[in-house]
């Protein structure tokens, strides 16, 4: 199976917070916000994979500054690392006042996808991710970390098997 650049699968979509998106105080509410963001990134997800995914977990989702009634924001997904049935999915929400052009990031999350069959709908094998730039390199080098503490949270690995957060703490010889 051929690896695939991030770029090949980015997706990015927009939208416009209306006041059926918002909570009493004018604000978007999280909930919507998580919504458009596991779009965007289900749609990265399958393209990279050539087959739907769905969502597996989701990381961390940070609320830095609220998204107001009027605001626009563009939502940016891309792939990070591919395992063997899984690739996680690095987000980022841009928001601000269209009108005055001061976007700014206000939300970022990582969420964990999983390739399906079209026939089974088993787990099906991904493509490996072919990172570019120094960012994609970055985050894909990070991804077996953020891994491996994801499912030590969801108790599918024991803290003595984890390799990769071990190292971290670890010293090594010269």
């Amino acid at each position: 199976m051929n690896s695939k650049t991030v770029a090949s699968s980015r997706t990015v979509m927009t939208e416009l917070v209306m006041p059926n998106d918002t909570n009493p105080l004018g604000d978007l509410m999280g909930g919507n916000l998580m919504r458009w963001m596991d779009i965007a990134a289900g749609i990265c997800a399958a393209r990279h994979c050539e087959a739907h995914a769905v969502t597996a977990s989701v990381d961390h989702v940070s609320f830095r500054r609220p998204i107001h009634l009027g605001n626009v924001l563009t939502i940016t997904a891309s792939v990070t690392c591919a395992f063997n049935t899984s690739i996680e999915i690095f987000i980022k929400v841009a928001t601000g006042n269209v009108t005055q052009g001061d976007m700014h990031v206000s939300n970022h999350a990582y969420m964990t996808f999983v390739a399906l069959d079209p026939y089974t709908h088993k787990p099906k094998t991904v493509p490996k991710v072919k990172p570019e730039t120094e960012q994609e390199i970055k985050l894909c080098d990070g991804a077996a970390r953020r891994r491996e503490l994801r499912l030590m949270l969801a108790g599918r690995m024991e803290v003595k098997d984890a390799v990769e957060i071990k190292a971290m703490f670890l010293e090594t010889e010269d």
